[in-house]
């Protein structure tokens, strides 16, 4: 019930946000949320002995989501800044790990998050499909596997989850898509709308995983307790960080 409730405050909000509200409320909330995603970010590296970065790497990420284009310049001197920045660890054994993490953690959720600025610009409505294939799919595949799921998926990283969930979310994901697509981007071809959908799906089902995978290596259960019955920020985001960039290149790929 408190999963259920914690999604019926947030959904309406990110929706408004997404399709209505004007871009500096974007911008708000993505550093908001961004910023908290690093810092559980960090906290898995910090319980994996990795040197964890702290304000550095918000920071960093702060400055990739309002850095002007092109982009990947400033990623380029902020590798180069981290990697100054772990010259005052003790042990320097923990240097180059420590700059790489850090460096993947602003990429992984500040890039995505400019990616889905620039998902924006090109129809709002695509932003919301980038997000729909994961929220419909979870549904899906948490119904799916618990009436039919045999066969693990990934029982390593994440035992609960099943082929037969995995395969229910994809099609969740993608029908819901195409409803949404049908009413509100009717220009939108049928044969993009579903594999643009069913990729961004599969993205975001590698993410959930990637991050699991992430925490399991740490030996915690959730990136954090901010969300009641979700966990952190990074649990609840970790499809979409994976499934935007990827709905975002193929549209770019596919139209433009």
């Amino acid at each position: 019930m408190t999963r259920i409730l914690t999604a019926l405050v947030l959904i309406p909000l990110v929706v408004w946000v997404v399709l209505a509200g004007p871009q500096w409320s974007l911008l708000a909330i993505m550093a908001l949320v961004g910023l908290i995603a690093f810092h559980e970010f960090d906290a898995i590296a910090g319980a994996q002995g990795i040197a964890k970065s702290g304000g550095a790497g918000m920071a960093a990420g702060l400055v990739v989501l309002f850095a002007p284009e092109p982009v990947w310049v400033a990623i380029v001197i902020l590798a180069v800044v981290l990697m100054v920045v772990e010259l005052r660890q003790a042990d320097l054994a923990k240097a180059m790990p420590g700059a790489a993490t850090a460096l993947l953690g602003v990429i992984y959720i500040f890039g995505a998050w400019r990616c889905a600025l620039a998902l924006r610009q090109i129809n709002p409505h695509w932003l919301m499909i980038a997000l729909l294939v994961s929220w419909a799919g979870d549904t899906a595949a948490l119904y799916v596997g618990r009436s039919i799921g045999r066969h693990k998926l990934a029982p390593r990283v994440s035992p609960s989850k099943t082929w037969e969930g995995s395969i229910g979310s994809v099609v969740g994901g993608v029908l819901a898509a195409g409803i949404y697509a049908h009413y509100l981007i009717p220009p939108a071809p049928l044969w993009l709308v579903l594999v643009v959908a069913a990729a961004g799906n599969i993205a975001g089902q590698l993410g959930d995983l990637c991050e699991s995978a992430f925490k399991r290596g740490a030996g915690v259960k959730d990136s954090g307790t901010s969300l009641p019955g979700h966990g952190g920020w990074l649990d609840r985001i970790d499809s979409s960080l994976f499934s935007i960039p990827v709905v975002y290149a193929l549209l770019r790929v596919l139209t433009i």
